[in-house]
């Protein structure tokens, strides 16, 4: 090779190798042809990632928190969503796991931000009978400040306020805003705009939290609709309308954790007893696209005495009347469960035409301490009485005697460690994160951060469940939690994929559940349950059940537990074998992890305290997709 030829060949590669070169026609170039497209995320619309949130959580700008000693406020909680560190009004330091990549704060409606003016001695609270009463009473100390906020409670209870405090309220709703606003970085960490509604005729819990898509320019434009506007949820509806005309805006609402409402959450009737009617339906279809699965007062899917052949459905139960301190009784509690309104759902659709009960699940918190609080090694309790110290456990909620072995009806030892939201998404940005809620393309956890993933379609084959592009062709040949079937084609049956992958700091997955409920020929709702993938080299017999337990490594002493049982990740194919094409139905996933030890054995350990054997040591956490509907 000449040095010439060595200069011409380090020139070419020097410049890429995009040098013309002669065509030998000529001495005519060629001009490189464009590249084609490559990158396959440009035109990628579908949501990419789970983002981890809460949509029901509290500071000391709630009446209950701030009287029962909570001063943290909005300010702080956003904090500690982001990752930093507070300290709490017992003096302990709190901080995340893990940062949260959203958070809607919703502190109650009613009497918001009165606390603050208690402890400032206000002027305007003072010249009140009654706010002077309660500042009197918080001054004698927490016990007193205990009892006034008890008889805001029960002014609540009555829809009537024992004073006007819209003055208060627009200046914590102000502050609200403006710190919703000052901690909202899109990509990184968004913050909705909401509050609660705290509806509680005679003590039971029709609560909602209602939460913006908007900025605080619209939002600001209103004050928080209350109970002592109406306790009707059909006045809310009438409320979130009123404000979508007047702004522009956009704004939903999610009912709480029904399992305290003594029946009155999911039912085929109106606040004033008259039977749904079509449009009342389609106002609780509109506004309402979640329900609230679970929450530190208890779980709200299932009860055993509703779903007698489910293992799983006792956990963390709540059946209680609170409103009469006395338990549950067995006739109201279908309107307690998110399942069983799931299967009344199905039954006002087909007499309807209309599903107001065809709603996702999101886990929610519901802490009054001013911090997120849903991992069973944290957990700061849901009101002052019930952060951390040796002896929290018994601390009653209720003080009306059940079982004389088991002390009050209702203990922090009671409250649970849950629940968080997982939100599908393509961005960390209030509308993307609203959106999705609206869209119902969410799932409720108990307190873990397991990432499932669920598609259901007409075409799917068993080789699809192991795809490098299982997302891309989920959403291309069917459609994702939150979703709906219809009109199955002739011969087909539905088909499912799922993907669950365990919290890299969690406890590992014992299952994959499919429950699915449906409204027969008969013109009864039924249920069922699948276990469509288990760990641990366990069988899945003919009727769709695997019977043999995962086990459990929990060391209690330690409050401990290994990963040497379970699955880091579960994935299944699944056929409806009881498919009728004529026959409403619905499916949600459970994944259940393995036992765990619960926040009580923690407390246990660390206090060096005994708790009496019926508290329990161990929980059996899970997660709890929205559901997927096929409509004949």
């Amino acid at each position: 090779m000449t040095r010439s030829t060595r200069v011409a060949l380090v020139v070419l590669l020097l410049t890429g190798g995009y040098s013309q070169v002669a065509s030998g026609q000529g001495g005519q170039t060629s001009a490189p042809r464009p590249p084609t497209e490559y990158s396959p995320y440009p035109g990628q619309t579908f949501p990419s990632r789970v983002y981890w949130g809460v949509a029901h959580v509290h500071t000391g700008y709630s009446f209950d928190s701030g009287m029962f000693g909570v001063t943290l406020t909005p300010d702080d909680l956003f904090r500690v969503a982001r990752g930093g560190e507070v300290v709490m009004d017992n003096g302990q330091r709190f901080k995340q796991d893990r940062p949260l990549d959203w958070v809607a704060i919703t502190d109650h409606a009613e009497y918001m931000g009165i606390s603050d003016q208690i402890r400032a001695g206000s002027p305007a609270l003072l010249a009140n009978p009654q706010g002077k009463r309660w500042y009197e009473m918080s001054q004698q100390g927490p016990d007193s400040g205990v009892k006034a906020a008890i008889e805001a409670v029960v002014s609540m209870q009555t829809g009537k306020p024992v004073f006007d405090a819209s003055t208060l309220v627009t200046s914590a709703w102000a502050h609200a805003t403006e710190a919703a606003e000052k901690w909202n970085q899109p990509g990184v960490f968004t913050t909705l705009h909401g509050f609660e509604w705290t509806s509680a005729p005679g003590g039971n819990n029709l609560h909602r939290t209602v939460i913006f898509r908007d900025n605080a320019d619209r939002v600001s434009q209103v004050l928080p609709f209350s109970t002592f506007d109406s306790q009707d949820p059909a006045a809310l509806c009438k409320h979130m309308t009123a404000y979508e005309m007047q702004t522009g805006g956009l704004v939903l609402a999610i009912p709480h954790n029904g399992n305290l409402s003594n029946g009155l959450m999911y039912t085929a009737e109106t606040y004033d007893g008259r039977p749904m009617d079509r449009a009342y339906a389609e106002a609780r279809a509109s506004h309402e696209p979640l329900m609230e699965a679970t929450q530190i007062k208890g779980d709200g899917e299932t009860t055993p005495s509703l779903s007698p052949t489910d293992e799983f459905a006792s956990f963390e139960r709540w059946d209680y009347n609170l409103g009469n301190m006395v338990p549950a009784e067995a006739s109201v509690l279908k309107g307690n469960y998110v399942r069983s309104a799931f299967k009344l759902g199905l039954e006002l659709a087909a007499a309807l035409g209309v599903n107001p009960y065809q709603a996702g699940l999101i886990g929610g918190n519901d802490a009054h301490v001013g911090v997120v609080t849903t991992r069973e090694d944290n957990f700061f309790g849901e009101f002052g009485n019930g952060l951390p110290s040796p002896d929290r456990w018994k601390t009653p909620l209720v003080i009306k005697e059940n079982d004389p072995k088991k002390g009050p009806l209702v203990s922090v030892w009671n409250e649970s460690a849950s629940g968080l939201g997982g939100v599908w998404a393509r961005e960390n940005t209030r509308e993307a994160i609203w959106d999705a809620l609206k869209r119902r393309e969410v799932y409720a956890t108990t307190g873990d951060r397991p990432v499932v993933r669920v598609f259901a379609g007409w075409n799917f084959v068993r080789a699809d469940r192991n795809r490098s592009d299982f997302a891309a062709h989920g959403y291309a040949h069917g459609v994702p939690m939150g979703g709906n079937l219809s009109r199955a084609p002739a011969g087909k049956r539905p088909a499912f994929l799922v993907q669950a992958l365990r919290d890299p700091d969690g406890p590992n997955l014992d299952r994959i559940q499919v429950v699915k409920g449906w409204l027969g020929k008969d013109g009864k709702t039924h249920e069922r349950i699948f276990d469509v993938a288990v760990s641990g080299g366990r069988t899945i017999g003919p009727d769709g059940r695997c019977t043999t337990p995962v086990g459990n490594t929990v060391n209690v002493a330690e409050a401990t537990y290994t990963n040497s049982i379970g699955a880091a990740a579960l994935s299944a194919f699944w056929v409806d074998p009881t498919f009728i094409a004529s026959d409403r139905a619905f499916y949600y996933v459970r994944v259940i992890q393995i036992p765990s030890p619960r926040w009580t054995a923690y407390d246990q350990k660390r206090f060096g305290v005994t708790m009496p054997a019926y508290v329990p040591m161990t929980v059996t956490d899970r997660a709890y997709t929205s559901p997927i509907w096929y409509t004949p």
